[in-house]
Formats: structure tokens, C-alpha cells, sequence
């Protein structure tokens, strides 16, 4: 059997009882998280995910691991990047955010191939210094499927995203945060039609976009997870 790269996937840490149905003695439980998807497209890319918990020792962990997906979810604490929450900040979780900062350290030291989506660009800006627009809620598309397409993407000439979907791609949206000051070493490559960063890239082995490739149609085929798998795949 050929190796399948080990794709570490981060989530979010919820109550048993926070679960619809779940058994209510179980209620304290910790559980920890993620939308299925994510695993969904990096089997169908040919990798075998790997649920990280927030209590993992995250430099034992990385030292088995042949790439990341840095998942969405809810948002990072202001006070990471120097602000204070508006109201509209929503679902903060603190053992999260240091999970995810401490495993970008430690991928980006062992030269790991990272790929973050939604939550996942914004927590690689504010691990690179930057920050972000804490609500902006036009692209925040609840009203409609999570699949259906709701703007373009205009990727940068000869990056990595314009290798993989062309000069522009059609995306859903389901973010209310955006980048604000870009993080240092970082290139924006991937922009909506109003400027909104919608992509962003470090080096080559690090790439990060703002909308939802897992939950489009199209995700068994999707460029994006076939090139953490592939690029995972390297190392080997």
C-alpha cells in the first residue's frame, strides 16, 4: 500500500451536552470537534486526517505529521493582535487560538505544508503580526446554502492559487472577519471584488484562503486539498 500523508486538522472543544441527542450523564465531557468536510476532502485528495487535541503536545505532534489544515471556526481573541473585541465577536476560545499559534510555530520551523481556510488565513496573519476587521458583516452569507457561489476570487499572476484554480475562481462566503494590517513575510495572492484578502501565501508551502473549499460542490476535485496532499507527499 502506497503512504498516505498524515494531514493534521485542528478543531474546536465543546460539552457532551453541547450535542444534540448526546447522552445527558456524558454532559461535562470534553469533546473536540471538527465539520466533517474538512476530513472529506483530504481523503478524496488521498491523505489521512488527523484530529490534533487541544491537549497535544504540539512539537510531538508535528514531528509525525506530513502536513495541516488549519480549520474554520469561531474568532480569535482580539487581544491576540492588540484590539478589543466589538460586540459582534462571537465564540471565543482561548485554549483554540493557543493550539493553533503554537502549531503554525512549530509547522512553519519544520518547513510542514500548511493549509489554512477561513479561520485558518486569519489565525496565519495574526501569527505573522497582523491583524484583523472584526466584523463585516456583508460576507457573512447565511442566508443561502453553504455550497452556492456568491463573488469571484482574482488570484495574483504565477502564485500558487493562480496555478491551481486560473486567474479567478467562484467562491461562497461565510466569513465576517477580515485582514485588517497584513502579517509580515506574507503575500496577499487572492482578492474579492470589493479588496477583501480572500488569499494569502508564505513562501511556497504555505497557502491560506478565505472562503469554504470543503463545503463547494466541487470539493472532491478541488486543486486546493490535492495540493496539501501532494505537496505533504514531498517529504517522503
Amino acid at each position: 500500500m502506497s503512504y498516505l500523508p498524515l494531514i493534521g486538522l485542528p478543531g474546536r472543544r465543546r460539552k457532551g451536552r453541547d450535542i444534540a441527542g448526546f447522552a445527558e450523564a456524558l454532559g461535562d465531557l470534553d469533546m473536540d470537534l471538527y465539520l466533517a468536510d474538512y476530513g472529506r476532502g483530504v481523503i478524496e485528495a488521498g491523505g489521512l486526517p488527523v484530529n490534533i487535541p487541544l491537549d497535544a503536545d504540539i512539537d510531538k505532534v508535528t514531528e509525525r505529521l506530513d502536513g495541516v489544515l488549519l480549520t474554520g471556526g469561531t474568532d480569535i481573541d482580539p487581544s491576540r493582535y492588540g484590539a478589543t473585541a466589538v460586540p459582534e465577536v462571537i465564540g471565543l476560545e482561548p485554549e483554540r487560538d493557543e493550539l493553533e499559534l503554537s502549531l503554525l510555530t512549530s509547522a512553519l520551523a519544520r518547513d510542514i505544508p500548511v493549509l489554512g481556510i477561513c479561520r485558518g488565513l486569519q489565525i496565519l496573519n495574526v501569527h505573522q503580526g497582523g491583524t484583523l476587521n472584526q466584523h463585516v458583516p456583508p460576507h457573512s452569507r447565511y442566508d443561502v446554502a453553504p455550497h452556492e457561489t456568491i463573488h469571484e476570487v482574482t488570484f495574483t499572476a504565477e502564485s500558487t492559487l493562480e496555478g491551481l484554480y486560473g486567474p479567478t475562481h467562484s467562491v461562497n462566503s461565510l466569513h465576517h472577519q477580515t485582514v485588517d494590517v497584513l502579517g509580515e513575510g506574507l503575500t496577499v495572492t487572492g482578492r474579492a471584488p470589493d479588496g477583501v484578502v480572500e488569499g494569502l501565501e508564505l513562501g511556497g508551502r504555505v497557502v491560506a484562503v478565505q472562503w469554504h473549499p470543503e463545503m463547494m460542490k466541487g470539493r472532491p476535485a478541488d486543486p486546493l486539498f490535492r495540493w496539501l496532499v501532494e505537496t505533504a507527499s514531498q517529504a517522503n
